[in-house]
């Protein structure tokens, strides 16, 4: 190989390599016109590029005399209440792996009344929409941001204890400050305040009383079992006969939502993800609310099946709940209470034809009722094996 065809080589490498380098650089140019096929992905993005698409999406940039506040209907944070819009998280997974023309059609033209209303005065140029989806494909990596501990509890017990150690040590080495008597108001109510909250967050412990997390599909049950008047054992078809309630598949749920692509409050986003499901063949991951511990034995078809209970005995008014939430701790002490005075009925129910000797007593007029205490509701190996 002669001095002429190395040097046309190594000029060809070098072109090739400058132009490998300068390409990705000036592919996100906010300058340049950028095909509407493409997508915007973080990676891609300048620091600067995102940090505007965050105050857009935030409201924080002004055009003219007007913003545009993304997080004021999808929120950006875990929250407690049901909000009927799609979360931040949601919205940049659907539209990660979309184009900016998709997303420039949902922000501009979007074909839903109501996001239409909410819309009507979104003022994006085709930069501001681009930097908005590179801040949109980073949220759809890092999720929403998880709420702030609140440690006020913590931070007084902590507080006291050391007062009464304070006081402790001052009565039997130090033995410094002569006024005795706040000493010993500082134990009696240091004491009473460190034994009660030991006690209550001992007793605390496994039991999720209030626990209501977010579900993967904004269900609410408040639409369908309270103004749809859905029967529960239409979607929890085993709690009649089974030792679990059952949770539907999404072909159950598909037999209303064939039909169904829009919620009165939700629109079409919630319903999408079901019927992508359903057409994927994947299960939703629903998270279960109300468990037992694994040593505690409990069956529906007992409660349900047999004794005839509402679900609302348990789980309480289900029907006026848009997020589920749990209303009782399901301690031992609360399941024995309800044995001890819930009544039997023994009409037309053959589960119970094994205590003839109650319905004897009955029907002397011995007893008034029986309890589920009477027929062995509250011994050990009833629940515990």
């Amino acid at each position: 190989m002669n001095l002429k065809s190395i040097g046309n080589s190594f000029s060809l490498s070098l072109i090739f390599s400058i132009s490998t380098v300068l390409f990705p650089l000036s592919s996100f140019s906010l300058d340049s016109k950028s095909d509407s096929t493409a997508t915007a992905s973080s990676h891609e993005a300048s620091h600067e590029d995102l940090i505007r698409g965050e105050r857009l999406f935030y409201g924080l940039v002004y055009q003219g005399d007007k913003s545009v506040n993304c997080a004021s209907c999808h929120n950006t944070r875990f929250v407690d209440s049901l909000n009927w819009n799609p979360n931040a998280h949601d919205i940049s997974l659907k539209y990660k792996d979309k184009t900016v023309k998709d997303l420039t059609t949902v922000l501009l033209r979007p074909r839903s009344e109501k996001m239409a209303l909410s819309h009507k005065d979104f003022d994006l140029s085709e930069s501001d929409i681009l930097v908005l989806k590179a801040y949109m494909d980073e949220f759809a990596v890092k999720g929403l941001k998880p709420e702030k501990a609140i440690i006020n509890r913590l931070i007084i017990f902590i507080f006291i204890s050391l007062l009464v150690l304070v006081s402790l040590a001052d009565i039997t080495v130090i033995k410094r400050f002569k006024y005795k008597w706040v000493h010993l108001i500082i134990l009696l109510g240091g004491g009473i305040y460190i034994t009660d909250t030991l006690v209550k967050e001992g007793l605390a412990i496994g039991r999720s009383e209030g626990y209501s997390p977010d579900q993967p599909i904004k269900f609410s049950h408040k639409i369908h079992a309270g103004q749809n008047g859905t029967d529960c054992l239409y979607c929890h078809s085993s709690a009649t006969t089974s030792k679990s309630a059952g949770i539907p598949s999404t072909g159950v749920c598909m037999n209303c939502h064939l039909i169904v692509r829009n919620g009165s409050r939700s629109g079409a986003f919630e319903i999408a993800k079901v019927i992508e499901a359903y057409e994927k063949g994947e299960p939703i991951d629903w998270i279960r609310i109300h468990n037992l511990p694994d040593h505690a034995y409990f069956n529906h078809s007992q409660h349900v099946g047999v004794a005839g209970l509402s679900c609302q005995e348990c789980h309480g008014p289900v029907e006026e709940m848009d997020r589920v939430t749990q209303i009782t701790d399901l301690s031992m002490g609360w399941c024995i209470n309800c044995h001890r005075g819930k009544e039997v009925s023994f009409h037309d129910n053959k589960f119970y034809e094994v205590y003839r000797d109650k319905m004897e007593s009955m029907k002397k007029g011995e007893i008034d009722s029986v309890t589920v205490e009477m027929v062995g509701g509250i011994e050990c190996m009833k629940c515990h094996y």
